[in-house]
């Protein structure tokens, strides 16, 4: 597969995947039966997949080693910060409050994640400031 289909194929699983969970944070909040559904539950590991998986094949494509790329292993940090904070925000037993912090934290992490990577910079966006 060629690198811009890879590219198309990532980055329309990045907005499935943040538009899936801010829709389902916001159904959380609101006390939506189908937010903690079987389908809402499972529904996010397959877009992950596909976007995990399109992430390696990108990096494989183009020779990129996240330990000699620093926006790489920054974005990958992040991810994993993103992850856990996704987790408390969706965990039936967090309080309200923790779901609503967790979640505000949540997409500002994601928000990051694309910043590094539309600017391929460490910094992101608050480099050009």
């Amino acid at each position: 597969m060629d690198y811009a289909t890879l590219k198309l194929i990532h980055q329309c699983a990045v907005v499935l995947s943040i538009g899936g969970f801010a829709a389902r944070w916001l159904g959380v909040l609101a006390g939506a039966d189908w937010a903690r559904g079987r389908l809402a539950r499972s529904l996010p590991h397959g877009v992950d997949t596909v976007l995990l998986t399109s992430a390696v094949a990108l990096a494989w494509t183009i020779g990129l080693n996240p330990l000699d790329v620093p926006w790489l292993m920054a974005k990958i940090i992040a991810l994993l910060v993103y992850i856990g904070l996704g987790m408390l925000a969706l965990r039936p037993a967090s309080t309200r409050a923790m779901c609503i912090r967790s979640g505000e934290l949540a997409l500002l992490t994601v928000g990051y994640i694309v910043s590094v990577a539309l600017t391929k910079q460490v910094v992101g966006f608050f480099g050009l400031a």
